[in-house]
């Protein structure tokens, strides 16, 4: 009977890891909307968020750092719930670097209309494969929608990038997304079917 109680509560462990107690907000928008002057605020006080990135490839589950990057995590929350990222590619997935999304353009160059500033906490740093980081040009003021998923420790990016976020489910997902650059570089493209944001209060 001990051994099935203890089983039973890995189990329910097990789920909650999974994001099964989780509350997924509602989407603001029944379609996709791409351009903005500036994201309302959208976070709530004493919530903890996750994202979950529906992909081509399988689930990402983020934990999305919104004590440590507020305006980042705020922006990132505004535009998936715009459904914003529906249908984006990943266009720069680099193996032993990073896995780069979120323009809807596909070019590198898009973003949602408008740009933030860096917010870089003490502590945070690029040192291991799951990491999310807002990409951005040499502008420290250029964050908008594109961020990258780190494949490896990327140490040189500490401190130059907005860290907001972290893998905590599906990093074998992130793994596999095609390749655009390299030798196993086909021209596939993966893409994001849907970003769903959660609640855990």
């Amino acid at each position: 009977m001990k051994v099935r109680l203890l089983f039973l509560g890995f189990l329910l462990l097990l789920g909650a890891c999974k994001g099964e107690s989780m509350r997924p907000l509602p989407y603001l928008s029944e379609t996709p909307v791409r351009s903005f002057k500036a994201p309302q605020r959208v976070l709530e006080d004493g919530k903890d968020y996750y994202a979950r990135l529906r992909t081509t490839k399988g689930d990402i589950l983020l934990d999305l750092l919104e004590k440590e990057a507020p305006n980042t995590v705020n922006s990132f929350v505004f535009l998936a719930l715009h459904r914003f990222f529906e249908g984006v590619v990943w266009h720069r997935v680099i193996p032993g670097f990073v896995a780069q999304t979120g323009d809807p353009t596909g070019t590198g160059r898009g973003g949602p209309g408008y740009g933030f500033g860096l917010e870089i906490a003490p502590g945070l740093a690029f040192d291991r494969e799951g990491m999310v980081g807002m990409a951005r040009t040499q502008d420290p003021n250029s964050n908008g929608s594109q961020f990258f998923i780190t494949l490896a420790p990327t140490p040189h990016l500490t401190g130059q990038y907005t860290l907001f976020a972290q893998v905590v489910e599906g990093m074998e997902v992130v793994r596999r997304l095609a390749p655009t650059e390299g030798p196993g570089a086909t021209g596939e493209r993966d893409r994001i079917l849907s970003v769903e944001i959660l609640v855990k209060e």
